[in-house]
């Protein structure tokens, strides 16, 4: 399945089925799943990175016990617009990953995600090492919900 924009992934997606949200770091990778009507999104774990084959495996057995339709890929956009190493890195995973699965893979612009999510769990009162702790499967959930608050609006019932 080719890496495509979230308009074009949703005309691939069934009308049921969680989706799975990732925020890709250079050391870990956030990780948020919605619903199987797709109106919330949750955290669900920080993967710490090792080698993309160990990562992948623990991703498509998370997407397979949650019976997920798709994934959704924040791609980390500069503010410009232009794109950066991180947003070619993360075409370079949507690849990969594209090569190991047949689920709909999306891109979504994430910009200023990671600082929304930590300026809400410093309004919450949250100590830094909760914050680090749990940020980027929180930042994943953040970028996972826009794309649902998206399709919702843009696609037709």
């Amino acid at each position: 399945m080719p890496v495509v924009s979230l308009a074009e992934a949703a005309v691939l997606l069934p009308p049921r089925g969680g989706l799975i949200g990732l925020d890709l770091g250079t050391k870990t990778i956030g990780v948020a799943a919605s619903d199987p009507d797709r109106r919330l999104a949750a955290p669900v774990e920080t993967i710490l990175r090792k080698r993309f084959s160990s990562d992948v495996r623990h991703l498509l057995a998370l997407t397979d016990e949650r019976r997920a339709a798709g994934f959704v890929l924040g791609l980390p956009i500069n503010m410009n617009g232009t794109e950066g190493p991180r947003a070619q890195a993360t075409r370079a995973f949507a690849k990969n990953l594209a090569a190991v699965t047949a689920l709909p893979i999306a891109l979504w612009d994430e910009r200023l995600s990671t600082a929304a999510v930590e300026r809400a769990l410093i309004a919450a009162d949250a100590s830094r090492e909760k914050r680090k702790a749990v940020i980027d499967q929180h930042a994943a959930a953040y970028i996972l919900q826009g794309a649902l608050d998206w399709l919702k609006r843009c696609t037709p019932a």
